[in-house]
């Protein structure tokens, strides 16, 4: 009823006038939303006592609360308050203000980072903004049912206070959950314009929680992707990491393309998974991704990168070595024209990046079965994670099983075992084309030696 009442005086065309309405929230006890205390960080417990023995509110706030709901533990703990970034900070021994866009406090307890924000106000009018709308800078404050409209979606714009365990709900992000629907807060069109990377995030929460996304919400995604262009390359691979790492990465990107997003952010990844291999072998790289996020492991973003780019490096090796190039400068090529447009999209860091080059070059060399060269491999720094995709190729149908049954026989193996893994001839062909390229580039250049035709496919791994 208040909703529909700011709506008849204000309009629904003006909702930076509704959103700076008072609204009274709906008020939970622990006997009505059934938060489990003990799923809650202490350190964020200690954060918002400590605030609010200073005089100001504190509360738990977004996906903690949500997942907190859901009978989730949550990964990472927001707090959200009254208080000033600079009293926040005065309050901790290990705080630190970061932001530009709009200034938080981290607060470091050991591995843990508490992420707290001051209440913020209805977006000014006078903000920066690009010429697609986006906001640039905007450090407003203001009360908390203001900082409520202006969190994305109602699931996420719920308010837990520890120490009463009430819960304050302002947008019936309650009856959301329960519903299964993912809904944004005001109008879907200019809360994208005003961040683009909103659209990112429909589709991340959607496919993790196995939310549908309500109409009103979903309608203007494709018309107004192209968008995302216009956000920094920084922010766009920030988010597709935490999609990738999210436990369901496949989900993530089988939405993506479901509703038109993907495009820009990993080119030609259509063409990949319209190929049977490609298909494969993303498929395969991903469900083991979120395997691993699922059981609480770690994950290589260069590995997964690697995986999701691996078919594209693949053709243009393909394409290099037709035309001639001997077949490691052709990989180095090809990962250069890959790595070259990644960049560009995501800014790709250089460890990783620097991961990606290293898996990829290590593929060749699983080949070489002969000599000294399996035992250099084995001392190479990212050989797990090179036998790791080397087990993803053959799986897929791309490389013969065999080739990953000998690594993983050599490497558990003793040294008279790896001796005798030596002498054993492989029992398929896989060895036959690097044989071909060696007599070939004998026949070009016949006063060269087989020692000297070696080292070019060993010099650029």
């Amino acid at each position: 009823m208040i909703k529909k009442f700011i709506k008849r005086i204000f309009g629904a065309k003006n909702p930076a006038a509704a959103a700076a309405m008072p609204v009274m929230p709906v008020t939970l006890g622990a006997q009505e939303h059934k938060i489990n205390p003990q799923l809650v960080s202490s350190n964020a417990v200690r954060v918002t006592q400590t605030l609010q023995e200073a005089g100001f509110k504190a509360f738990v706030v977004g996906g903690a609360v949500r997942d907190l709901l859901l009978g989730v533990k949550p990964k990472d703990f927001d707090v959200a308050t009254n208080a000033t970034p600079e009293q926040v900070k005065r309050l901790f021994r290990r705080a630190f203000i970061i932001g530009r866009r709009f200034q938080i406090v981290h607060v470091v307890f050991g591995q843990e980072i508490i992420e707290v924000t001051t209440f913020r106000g209805a977006s000014a009018d006078s903000a920066p903004k690009d010429e697609h709308g986006r906001v640039l800078r905007d450090n407003t404050f203001g009360e908390q049912h203001e900082d409520a409209a202006r969190r994305d979606f109602t699931i996420n714009a719920m308010y837990y206070d520890p120490a009463s365990q009430v819960v304050l709900d302002y947008h019936n992000g309650i009856a959301d959950i329960r519903s299964k629907t993912l809904r944004i807060i005001g109008v879907p069109e200019a809360r994208y314009r005003e961040d683009p990377v909103r659209l990112l995030r429909v589709v991340r929460f959607a496919a993790k929680l196995g939310f549908s996304i309500d109409p009103a919400t979903r309608e203007p995604i494709q018309v107004m992707a192209p968008l995302i262009n216009n956000v920094p390359a920084a922010r766009v691979f920030d988010e597709m990491l935490k999609l990738l790492l999210s436990g369901h990465a496949l989900a993530c990107l089988r939405q993506l393309r479901q509703e038109g997003l993907h495009h820009g952010l990993l080119p030609l990844l259509d063409v990949v998974l319209e190929q049977p291999l490609g298909e494969k072998f993303v498929t395969l790289a991903l469900s083991s991704t979120d395997e691993r996020v699922r059981e609480g492991k770690g994950v290589s973003p260069g590995f997964l990168f690697a995986s999701l780019l691996w078919h594209q490096v693949l053709e243009k090796w393909n394409a290099y070595q037709a035309s001639g190039e001997f077949p490691i400068p052709a990989l180095h090529l090809a990962a250069d024209d890959v790595l070259n447009t990644q960049t560009e999209k995501l800014a790709l860091q250089r460890r990783i990046a620097t991961d990606m080059r290293d898996i990829w070059a290590m593929q060749p060399r699983f080949e070489r079965r002969t000599g000294k060269s399996p035992y250099k491999l084995l001392e190479h720094p990212r050989m797990r994670a090179g036998y790791d995709f080397l087990m993803l190729r053959c799986a897929s149908g791309e490389l013969d099983a065999e080739l990953g049954e000998w690594w993983t026989e050599f490497i558990a193996a003793d040294g008279a075992e790896r001796e005798s893994l030596l002498q054993r001839k492989p029992k398929t062909e896989g060895d036959a084309p690097a044989k071909k390229r060696r007599r070939r580039k004998k026949r070009k250049s016949p006063d060269e030696s087989g020692a000297a035709a070696e080292p070019t496919t060993e010099s650029g791994t």
